[in-house]
């Protein structure tokens, strides 16, 4: 069993890195750590970063998960192959772009680039946000997949993921820790990003990072409304190269592993999603095909 201790970024190719990276730290709020020769690098919180921009053709690139060391790392890499999947190993160039001491890099069955990191570098400093968005961490992400009892099915045997619930045959919300998700599976045709989602201090950040947003004509996707799932009070909008963030508070903690069930809700209903009954739709940043480790 592989086991994930969290999520660790984002890459994402931008094929216009400045509009990119002003957005992200003037309308997401995000701290720009560094920026050097076509790569930038965003953080929320005490990791060097959870969004990394890369010039080129846009998409996800890969996205990221820590393990606990070096031996995990190797015993990832053998679980990983021994499972049928090409594991493409990192080296110090790939490890030093991505401040983490080693990785590796696998493409999961459904064409998601998935990294598997150790070390990943912390930064002590205070942050320097680049609006006050409320933001306190970079909270889950979300893949696409064709089907996502499959999806769920490769998850849950290789890695440390449990269920926690199912919106119909549309996502599966899956934790590693005692947040209710720090990955979910939704279904969509191709490969892709979903959104990456941001942890805000209060419901008055989400209130108040909804009008921001609508008085700078940024396009909200969906909300402000509330998970049922997680009980999360959110908002979803979209940003340059087609990169769909999230904003939310009150994510709940599952603490009682024993007693939880995992709970199916059903997509016809007008609250599945939202107990507030909004609409809205999410889209994906299509994934960049896997060719070997990107630098």
């Amino acid at each position: 069993m592989i086991n994930l201790q969290d999520i660790a970024y984002v890459r994402s190719g931008a094929a216009d890195l400045a509009t990119a990276v002003r957005f992200a730290v003037d309308i997401v709020g995000l701290e720009l750590v560094a920026e050097a020769e076509g790569r930038a690098w965003l953080r929320a919180d005490e990791r060097h970063h959870c969004l990394a921009f890369v010039e080129g053709a846009s998409g996800v690139l890969s996205t990221g998960f820590a393990v606990a060391d070096e031996g995990a790392l190797a015993d990832a890499e053998t679980a990983l192959e021994k499972a049928g999947l090409k594991v493409v190993r990192g080296d110090a160039a790939g490890a030093a772009e991505r401040r983490v001491r080693d990785f590796l890099a696998f493409e999961d069955p459904f064409g998601n680039v998935v990294e598997l990191v150790t070390d990943q570098v912390r930064l002590p400093r205070p942050l320097a946000f680049g609006r006050p968005s409320g933001i306190t961490e970079f909270g889950h992400l979300c893949l696409d997949a064709p089907d996502i009892r499959e999806a769920y099915r490769f998850w849950s045997s290789l890695f440390n993921v449990r269920v926690s619930d199912w919106i119909g045959d549309h996502a599966c919300l899956m934790r590693i820790d005692a947040v209710h998700h720090k990955l979910a599976i939704f279904r969509g045709d191709k490969p892709g990003l979903c959104h990456m989602n941001f942890q805000v201090a209060s419901i008055d950040d989400v209130m108040r990072n909804w009008h921001f947003l609508e008085e700078r004509g940024v396009e909200i996707e969906a909300g402000p409304g509330r998970h049922p799932q997680s009980t999360a009070i959110f908002l979803y909008f979209k940003g340059p190269e087609g990169l769909t963030y999230e904003y939310s508070f009150g994510a709940r903690l599952i603490t009682d592993e024993a007693a939880w069930r995992p709970r199916y809700f059903d997509m016809s209903e007008p609250d599945a999603i939202d107990l507030w009954r909004g609409k809205g739709k999410v889209t994906s940043q299509p994934q960049v095909p896997f060719k070997g480790i990107v630098r």
